[in-house]
Formats: C-alpha cells, structure tokens, sequence
C-alpha cells in the first residue's frame, strides 16, 4: 500500500508524494494541503515514513534554493523509451532548460521531440524527476502535468525566467 505526504513548494502550490516498498512512486500537485489529489487516500499519511521525511526535507531545500538534484529513493515505471527520457530529466541542472529535441537526441531517438513530450507527460514523479526544465524550440513553455502556471512558478523558483530560456 501506498503512503504519503506533502510539502509546500510556494504559497498555494504543494506536492503531495507517494511511496511504497521504500522508494517515492508518485507525485501530483494540489492548491492546498487539504486538497488531496485524485488517488491520494485520507487514511494513508504518513508523515514519518523515513522515505517520506527525507522527501519532504529534500523538497523542502529545494524550495529554500538548497537542494539541486533529489537523493530520495524512487523508482519509475514505465516503457523502456519512457525511462530513458526520465533519466535524461533527471540530469538536466537545477536552473536550466533543455528542449524537447534536445532531450530526444540525448536519448539516442533524434527526430522524437514529441514523443519526449508525451513521456514527460507521464512523469509519474514531477519536480523530483524535472520535466518542469522541458521547453520548445522557440522558448515556448510547451505543456505540463501541473499546468503551464505550475511550470512558470517552478521554473521562477530556480531562477529561471520564463519566455527568456
């Protein structure tokens, strides 16, 4: 069974993040604390399930401008395609964009912008796993799971300026 938590990244944007088996599984964004996101279940908080401390303390740095990259355990699941595009947003830098075609030569698939953007799309992890960091060619956000706000807040909270990446 899944367990979870939250932590507030800026005022009215909190993350709520799933774990089991030791490892963050899950991520979704709500307006509140008290909004939990589909799936999330009322009975399974659990603010003190070591994954989920660390979770919130790394989440925590992160919002503070401490924390670049997330040690937390996770573990992703997905087409073999989906993970190795995963893992190129994990390496992007705190602070940086890189573009969908970008993404698609480092995994090997030049040519598959858009289908990096359809396997961004179902980052099971989002902030942990930065597809937030994912933008057009022409500068453009492009599109998120949390919404293109959500993006440009988290984007602003590394320093990055949207419409000037």
């Amino acid at each position: 069974m899944a367990v979870w938590t939250a932590a507030e990244l800026a005022p009215g944007l909190w993350l709520f993040v799933a774990a089991a088996d030791g490892a963050l599984r899950r991520a979704a964004f709500s307006s509140s604390e008290t909004a939990l996101p589909a799936g999330f279940d009322p009975a399974a908080r659990r603010d003190r399930d070591p994954v989920l401390v660390q979770a919130r303390r790394e989440l925590a740095e992160y919002r503070r401008g401490r924390r670049r990259q997330f040690a937390v355990p996770f573990e992703l699941e997905g087409t073999h395609f989906q993970c190795e595009v995963w893992k190129a947003l994990f390496r992007i830098p705190w602070g940086e964009t890189r573009t969908y075609a970008e993404i698609a030569r480092a995994v090997g698939r030049p040519g598959a912008a858009r289908a990096v953007g359809a396997a961004a799309g179902r980052n099971p992890l989002p902030v942990i796993v930065p597809c937030h960091r994912l933008v057009a060619a022409n500068g453009k956000l492009g599109g998120f799971s949390g919404g293109i706000e959500v993006k440009k807040r988290l984007l602003e909270l590394e320093g990055v300026t949207p419409g000037r990446v």
